[in-house]
């Protein structure tokens, strides 16, 4: 049994909040607490597995919260935000500090239809518990290499062999893209990679991070201030350009289509897939529409599958090389070990060797 702590100002929220995570089978709500503070003094008494934490919060806000329980008591933390452009920000900030993710408020502080984030919820407090506490300590995030846990490479790389040679791999020519892909977990490894990507990057470079409307806003901004590249939020109609990172908007599919010779952003809200818009596999679907386009393919942290039916799609139409996040680094390993298990990956790195990866196959 999976044990959680609510903290929350709002007693409405708490009761809220741990009804609906008390429906599920696998999890316990065993103590609530009303700000930071509270939640501090809570933890060492009750050894909670996983905490949900309220950004806005009086006496202690989840971001003070947070920074003192990833310093004293470290466990996966679970931000629960409005959707206002400053919780959007603060959320954005609270992934930096070592939050394993986080769900929206749907309307605001005291959200009567919070039911519609349950499975969400849920599904990310089950996938947090399982999460080594080391890959989401912030002073550890850089030193994670593949010789920290062999195990975990062991499990990463079995029925699959990392192409240690890569002469077999086809040439991507000057007109490449580089397709991202990610989920939970996601902002902190863009937060690693995008800064590393020199300013002279000679590709676009197109990203889906399930998020919700609002908070890819948040996280483009943020993204774009640290690194030497521009990162924006993609806007409907827009040419890729080089050296420029493109973050589908919550709430849109971030396509692609060919304009005389030149590749435009095409967005919209056509139906869901595998649950999620913006898709990874509707991006990789629609990369692989364009003639003769090379890709390079990127399958990072996230919960679930998305991604690997359009790898493959790709695969067989375009000329594509692909990558996935080693289990060793990555927050949630559903992603990246699907897009493995699928035997369409051709290399397998940790988290702090993507940027110099993707460097690689892009000179």
């Amino acid at each position: 049994m999976i044990k959680v702590m609510v903290v929350d100002d709002s007693a409405f929220m708490r009761k809220m909040l741990s009804d609906l995570i008390e429906q599920d089978g696998r999890i316990q709500v065993i103590a609530t607490a009303r700000n930071g503070v509270d939640a501090l003094e809570k933890i060492s008494k009750y050894n909670p597995d996983v905490i949900t934490l309220d950004v806005e919060m009086p006496v202690m806000n989840g971001i003070e919260a947070l920074k003192n329980i990833m310093a004293r008591h470290p466990k996966p933390v679970i931000m629960v935000s409005s959707t206002t452009k400053e919780g959007a920000d603060t959320t954005i900030q609270a992934m930096e500090f070592g939050a394993f993710d986080f769900i929206p408020k749907p309307s605001g502080s005291i959200s009567l239809d919070i039911y519609k984030v349950q499975n969400d919820l849920n599904n990310k407090i089950v996938h947090a518990a399982r999460t080594p506490l080391k890959i989401l300590n912030k002073s550890n995030e850089n030193n994670i290499t593949t010789e920290t846990d062999p195990n975990r490479l062991i499990e990463s790389t079995r029925n699959f062999v990392v192409r240690e040679n890569n002469n077999n791999l086809p040439l991507l020519d000057s007109r490449m893209i580089v397709a991202i892909g990610t989920s939970t977990g996601g902002p902190k490894a863009l937060q690693k990679i995008l800064p590393e990507i020199r300013e002279d990057f000679p590709a676009p470079i197109l990203i889906v991070q399930h998020m919700p409307k609002g908070f890819t806003k948040s996280l483009s901004e943020r993204l774009n201030k640290l690194s030497n590249i521009t990162v924006k939020e993609a806007e409907d109609g827009e040419i890729l350009k080089k050296g420029i990172a493109y973050i589908a908007p919550g709430g849109y599919h971030l396509k692609v289509r060919g304009v005389g010779t030149s590749v435009v952003v095409k967005l919209d809200q056509s139906p869901l897939m595998n649950g999620h818009r913006p898709s990874v596999d509707t991006m990789f679907y629609s990369l692989a529409q364009l003639k003769d386009q090379d890709v390079l393919a990127v399958i990072l942290t996230g919960m679930g599958s998305d991604g690997t039916k359009g790898l493959k799609v790709l695969k067989e139409s375009n000329k594509t090389i692909a990558l996935a996040e080693s289990e060793a680094t990555a927050i949630v390993y559903g992603m990246p070990r699907a897009a493995i298990e699928s035997k369409y990956v051709d290399d397998v790195v940790t988290l702090n060797k993507v940027a110099t990866t993707i460097e690689k196959y892009s000179i």
